[in-house]
């Protein structure tokens, strides 16, 4: 399926780099805990096991989010099984002809963009490129705050409001959109200016990010001062520092407001260095909170972060000792995944989906196994620790 005679060094930096390694052994024998297990392969199988392309949901972040990390796996061992898989869930929502029926009128649905530029870059057919425009146009027209930042969906619930989270849904598939589409002079700049104006309203003091930030002070969350939620939650801080990193990997060093990112960077790897857990290397559901009674060490955030900090040391944008924090998280992680009676794997510790609220609310969330956020996370993060071995 892959298109002949395109190189994927054109797409390299926007795809995480992960180009060019070489194949790995087969995964261990089913209940092994050896460190030989290739965890992401054998999450892969098991997850593609469980869900047909049909069966796996709809156009979703979630959904969106591991079929990218099952394309990093990809990358690595070269089966076209995993790169079918994601074009016959694409191909659901996209006709021969480019057209969907997504209407983008909030960030979360944009996430899985990612996945038409992915398809372009591989197959070459043109409707990918329809499709993906689609965001890009929508963006247009997308409502913003007073000084330029992405509501976090266009609707009366959402309105003026930033979500730590939402940068992630848009800026990696603006840099990769322009990669792929030789539109960068638009994408690059719009991608590093969301961040920083996220960064402007969301980043505390300690380097972490409050979950949520409302410009017009009307939400029941807000500060009636600062307009920020009360908590730092530890995913919505994990989705912005993978979209951080992933923005400064696809940009020229020489942007406007670029070195200004790079600072929010390592303002927040200290923060998420600080709040590790030292007992078990993960980090805490709510992130600054790790002591206060009901707090639990939650896994697809501890993914994010160990990604985020672990490809920042390698591309300098942090200190290189933060790569062995990187390694705590990593092993902190493998610790939540096993295999069951049944062979397939298990990834347990995750937070569901999660809108914004207080420190109770936040603790009380269910901790699912096999939910999507967990398993995409922890792709994203198995396929960068492995390079670091």
């Amino acid at each position: 399926m892959k298109r002949p005679g395109i190189s994927v060094a054109a797409c390299a930096l926007a795809l995480a780099g992960l180009v060019g390694l070489a194949p790995v052994a087969p995964a261990a024998a089913p209940g092994a805990r050896a460190s030989a297990e290739d965890w992401s392969v054998a999450l892969v199988e098991s997850t593609t096991a469980r869900h047909t392309p049909a069966s796996i949901g709809g156009w979703s972040y979630p959904v969106g989010l591991y079929l990218l990390g099952q394309y990093r796996t990809y990358l690595r061992t070269g089966d076209e099984r995993y790169l079918t898989y994601v074009k016959q869930y694409v191909d659901r929502f996209v006709d021969r002809d480019g057209n969907t029926a997504q209407k983008y009128n909030s960030l979360d649905s944009m996430q899985a963009g990612r996945l038409l530029v992915v398809l372009h870059h591989e197959t070459g057919e043109d409707r990918y490129r329809i499709a993906a425009r689609k965001i890009r146009d929508r963006l247009r027209t997308y409502p913003r705050t007073a000084d330029g930042g992405f509501w976090h969906a266009d609707t009366a619930s959402r309105a003026h409001q930033l979500w730590s989270d939402g940068v992630y849904m848009v800026t990696p598939f603006l840099v990769e959109y322009g990669t792929e589409f030789d539109d960068e002079a638009y994408t690059d700049r719009e991608a590093v200016e969301q961040l920083t104006t996220y960064a402007r309203h969301l980043q505390a003091d300690n380097g972490l990010f409050q979950h949520a930030f409302d410009a017009s002070r009307t939400a029941v969350w807000a500060d009636e001062e600062t307009g920020r939620a009360p908590e730092q939650w530890c995913r919505a801080i994990g989705w912005y520092a993978m979209a951080a990193v992933d923005v400064l990997d696809a940009t020229p060093k020489d942007l406007p407001g670029r070195d200004r990112l790079v600072g929010v960077v390592r303002k927040l790897a200290a923060g998420i260095a600080r709040t590790q857990d030292p007992a078990t290397g993960r980090w805490f559901q709510v992130v600054d909170k790790g002591a206060r009674e009901g707090n639990w060490t939650e896994t697809s955030c501890s993914s994010m972060f160990t990604y985020a900090l672990s490809r920042a040391a390698e591309k300098g944008y942090v200190s290189a000792a933060y790569r062995e924090v990187a390694r705590r998280g990593h092993r902190g992680v493998l610790e939540r995944i096993s295999r069951g009676a049944d062979g397939l794997t298990d990834l347990t510790g995750i937070s569901v989906g999660t809108n914004v609220g207080d420190y109770a609310f936040y603790v009380a969330r269910p901790r699912r196994t096999n939910d999507f956020h967990g398993l995409g996370a922890f792709l994203l993060m198995h396929e960068q620790l492995r390079k670091q071995r």
